[in-house]
């Protein structure tokens, strides 16, 4: 685990309520006896009534309570009541078309909605609704469903405007999608964290992100290249037990994963890719850290933008790299999961010491 930075820095991060330290650093308050996120929204105490941790578990070792105000122990994105409640109205109504009069109708202000989303997730709200309603559409074609269907389904004005959306989050119209002898199939997993998309074959694991992942349609028209078009909907049984594993893995019984992987990369790609599977569930490293892991001290710049390109989530742990002074950094699949993932494998971390 990384040491945290000096407790100027963290001051500094906690008046600027710097989101790259959710999950990593909390701040204890000697005047309220309460902790809180450096998110925290409420008044910032003096420099001289704060002490930080690197735990939860450090803030209520030291006798602190969790705030009220930002909910340390809840997900970060949960903390935040806006978030809540927007979340839960379109869980409710996932077809339904929200716009920005909808959200200030709902009492909240566009503009932060957006940067709040965005911060959080990787996307807005409105795209993430968007999102949203083109999964309740798309859900009936590996099924079989027609595209009409699916277009009806998602409350979509017409087949044209479907397939278009369609072809947004997926880099190809449906159409195209509906080959009998598939070399890989596409389907949906349902996770605690989302919604994935996995792409096997007979063999091997090609493909594993969340759904709202922004790389996702680049990479899912690369894996329909490879296969010279034979990409088409349905399940081979390496997606059977990859949802097993990750059902095991989110309950917290197994950080194991056995299913076979078959990512598209580079001969260096993958060999970062195999660098970060190296990594025990509850320990994070940095770019550099890997590089020399790796014998290749020079290319931690290289490192990372393997660590982007991964194309299977969770599996390979790109979620376990942080920044050099211990902050969250980029994630794919949304800051707000990357802390989630890592307070989730603290849990496999701590079997492990338990176990001896």
């Amino acid at each position: 685990m990384f040491d945290l930075p000096d407790e100027n820095h963290l001051y500094q991060a906690l008046l600027a309520r710097d989101a790259n330290f959710d999950g990593r650093a909390y701040v204890g308050v000697t005047s309220t006896g309460v902790f809180c996120r450096l998110t925290c929204p409420a008044r910032k105490p003096k420099r001289e009534n704060c002490r930080f941790y690197q735990s939860i578990a450090d803030c209520i070792a030291a006798g602190y309570r969790p705030c009220k105000r930002c909910h340390p122990l809840a997900p970060a994105a949960e903390g935040d009541p806006m978030i809540g409640k927007l979340l839960g109205a379109l869980q409710a109504d996932p077809a339904r078309r929200w716009s920005e009069a909808d959200v200030s109708g709902a009492g909240f202000d566009p503009s932060t909605v957006r940067r709040v989303f965005k911060r959080q997730y990787g996307v807005t709200f409105l795209e993430m609704a968007r999102q949203a309603r083109l999964r309740t559409g798309a859900a009936v074609l590996p099924s079989g469903g027609r595209v009409i269907d699916a277009q009806l389904e998602a409350g979509y004005e017409s087949p044209a405007a479907f397939r278009a959306a369609f072809g947004r989050l997926l880099g190809m119209p449906p159409g195209q999608f509906a080959s009998k002898d598939a070399l890989l199939r596409a389907d949906w997993i349902d996770t605690k964290m989302g919604v994935m998309i996995a792409v096997s074959d007979a063999r091997a694991l090609h493909l594993l992100e969340f759904a709202e992942r922004r790389a996702l349609p680049g990479e899912l028209k690369r894996l329909h290249d490879h296969a010279k078009g034979r990409l088409g909907f349905g399940r081979f049984a390496p997606t059977d037990q990859i949802e097993a594993e990750l059902q095991a893995f989110f309950d917290g019984r197994s950080a194991q994963f056995d299913t076979a992987l078959a990512p598209l990369g580079t001969p260096f790609t993958r060999e970062v890719w195999r660098a970060l599977r190296d990594i025990p569930a509850g320990e994070t490293r940095s770019y550099s850290e890997i590089a020399r892991a790796m014998g290749r001290p020079e290319a931690t710049r290289a490192v990372a933008r393997a660590n982007g390109a991964n194309p299977i989530a969770i599996v390979i742990p790109c979620h376990r790299v942080l920044g050099a002074d211990g902050s969250l950094t980029g994630y794919g699949g949304g800051l707000w999961r990357k802390q989630a993932l890592i307070e989730l494998e603290r849990g496999f971390a701590a079997q492990r010491e338990k176990a001896g």
